[in-house]
């Protein structure tokens, strides 16, 4: 019988060397798509959100369910999907860099720091999500910018015009990264609290009703794996905490993002300073907490799709 050496470097791979090769850009693919897939479902609420965070003058009168109804009177259907190209542009490699970060941060904190259990997957959800908000927010400030225009208001012709616009008028390279810091406080809440939710609901329930919740892996029949109807409602349970702990902080940074575009800017120029003019201006409800039912409604869809398309990614591409 030939030796290992003896079979040459054209023999395949041992099952467990395969599946660790490119093992980071199947990890990339995978957050990616589930990102994608995520926001496709739910982009006309976030451009609704958008509106009413912002109080654009065409529609600040309105409801949630209200202007869902007269954004497509005013606007066309497609109306509702404004901003989603550079939408999909961002998301890619947001979604991609958040879930691969995470597993990459929790097997550092896990093996360098010794930390584990629940505390571990809410420290690395909060690093993720900061790292992925820096790396991809230049992206986000334009479609932003895009998505809260009006039909025949535009002050910007696509992504491209928005990038140069925003580069000469506002400061260069300083202009997309307006709003930055509340977006950091806001998003390590927000990422800590939805992997840590999705990742404890996931193992409390694999370990106490294992054949009712669970299944085998497609990829790797000996892990136990959520089945796709209780991946929903635990990434919708994830989302729902998420959301409520980091809301102020999400409307602070939207209304820094459009800077300019809002005639109260200069009230608006440093996080506590926003803060604080929303809270005087709008109170808590209309103000901090603005489209907070909205976020509910696109926040626990998109959470459960982002976490049940990644958890499907994963098998397709043999990451367990």
């Amino acid at each position: 019988m030939a030796s290992p050496a003896a079979a040459g470097p054209g023999a395949a791979l041992p099952p467990a060397a395969a599946r660790r090769d490119f093992y980071w850009l199947r990890s990339f693919i995978a957050g990616g798509v589930a990102g994608c897939c995520a926001k496709t479902t739910t982009a006309p609420l976030d451009r609704v959100k958008i509106l009413l965070q912002a109080h654009n003058h065409h529609y600040k009168h309105l409801g949630v369910f209200s202007t869902l109804c007269a954004v497509p009177k005013k606007e066309g259907y497609l109306g509702l999907y404004k901003g989603n190209g550079a939408m999909m542009i961002r998301i890619f490699p947001y979604g991609a860099i958040q879930f691969m970060a995470f597993d990459q941060y929790k097997k550092v904190i896990k093996k360098q720091l010794g930390i584990s259990g629940h505390v571990h997957r809410l420290m690395a959800g909060s690093m993720a999500g900061i790292t992925a908000v820096i790396c991809t927010y230049p992206l986000d400030m334009v479609r932003v910018r895009l998505a809260f225009q009006v039909k025949g208001e535009h002050k910007y012709m696509g992504i491209i015009h928005a990038f140069k616009m925003i580069y000469t008028k506002e400061g260069g390279l300083s202009g997309f990264y307006r709003g930055l810091m509340p977006t950091v406080v806001g998003m390590a809440p927000y990422a800590g609290f939805s992997f840590f939710t999705f990742g404890t609901l996931k193992s409390i329930g694999l370990a106490q009703a294992p054949e009712l919740l669970g299944r085998p892996s497609l990829d790797n029949p000996d892990v136990l794996v959520l089945r796709t109807h209780v991946n929903l409602l635990c990434g919708g349970i994830a989302g729902a905490i998420a959301q409520t702990v980091s809301y102020p902080l999400d409307v602070t940074r939207r209304r820094m993002q459009l800077g300019a575009v809002l005639p109260d800017s200069d009230k608006c120029l440093t996080m506590v300073q926003t803060l604080r003019y929303v809270y005087q201006q709008h109170g808590v409800r209309r103000g901090l907490y603005r489209g907070l039912s909205l976020n509910y409604i696109r926040c626990v869809p998109s959470q459960a799709v982002a976490f049940t398309t990644y958890e499907l990614m994963k098998q397709f591409l043999h990451l367990n």
